[in-house]
C-alpha cells in the first residue's frame, strides 16, 4: 500500500484520532528535533491530546525555551540542570562544534575520495592483470612486449629502491645528528 496525500480534516471516529495523534505527534517531534540539530535554533512544541493529556518536546528543553521566550525583554539564559549559561557561550560554543564537525565532514569526504580512486587503482590494475595471457601462449611479439615492459618495472624498482636508501641514510644522519647535538 503505499503512502498517499490525505485531506487535511479533523478526524471523526476518537479511536482513529488518537492513533493520528500519536503517529502525527512523534513526526512532528522528529522534525523538531531535525530543525533544532540541522539549524542550531531553540524549539518547543506542546500538544495536548483530546483527553487532556499534554505531550511536549524542547531543545535544550522546553523549560529553557519558554523562560527565553516569556523573557524577551531581558538577557536571555538557558537553563542546563545545576548550572545557569549565558546564550552568547552557548552559541560560540554551537559555532565551534558546527566548524569542527564541518572540517571533519570535509576530512572524511577526501579520504572517501580517495579511497574510490585507490579502489578504481587497484580494479584497473587487476583487469590488466586478468586480460593478459599465459606466458606459453604468447607470440614472440606479445613476448618481446612483456619483456620490455619487465624492464622498465626493473627500472622502476631500483630507482625507488635507491630513494629509499637515500632517505634512510639521511634519517640516520639526521639522528645521529641529534644524538650529538
Amino acid at each position: 500500500m503505499g503512502r498517499r496525500k490525505i485531506e487535511i480534516k479533523m478526524v471523526k471516529d476518537s479511536s482513529s484520532r488518537q492513533v493520528t495523534l500519536s503517529k502525527r505527534r512523534t513526526g512532528l517531534f522528529k522534525k523538531a528535533n531535525e530543525l533544532a540539530t540541522l539549524c542550531a535554533v531553540q524549539v518547543a512544541i506542546v500538544v495536548f491530546s483530546p483527553g487532556g493529556k499534554p505531550y511536549s518536546f524542547g531543545h535544550p528543553s522546553v523549560e529553557a525555551v519558554t523562560e527565553r521566550f516569556l523573557n524577551q525583554a531581558g538577557k536571555p539564559k538557558v537553563s542546563i540542570p545545576g548550572q545557569v549559561v549565558e546564550q552568547s557561550q552557548q552559541d560560540v560554543k554551537v559555532g565551534k562544534l558546527n566548524r569542527q564537525l564541518n572540517t571533519m565532514l570535509k576530512r572524511l569526504q577526501a579520504k572517501t575520495k580517495q579511497g574510490e580512486v585507490l579502489r578504481e587503482a587497484v580494479r584497473a590494475s587487476c583487469q590488466e592483470l586478468t586480460h593478459q595471457k599465459p606466458v606459453n601462449e604468447l607470440n614472440r611479439d606479445e613476448l618481446l612486449e612483456m619483456k620490455e615492459s619487465m624492464e622498465k618495472l626493473r627500472e622502476k624498482i631500483k630507482g625507488r629502491v635507491s630513494e629509499i636508501e637515500a632517505s634512510s641514510s639521511l634519517l640516520l644522519l639526521s639522528n645521529i645528528a641529534v644524538k650529538q647535538a
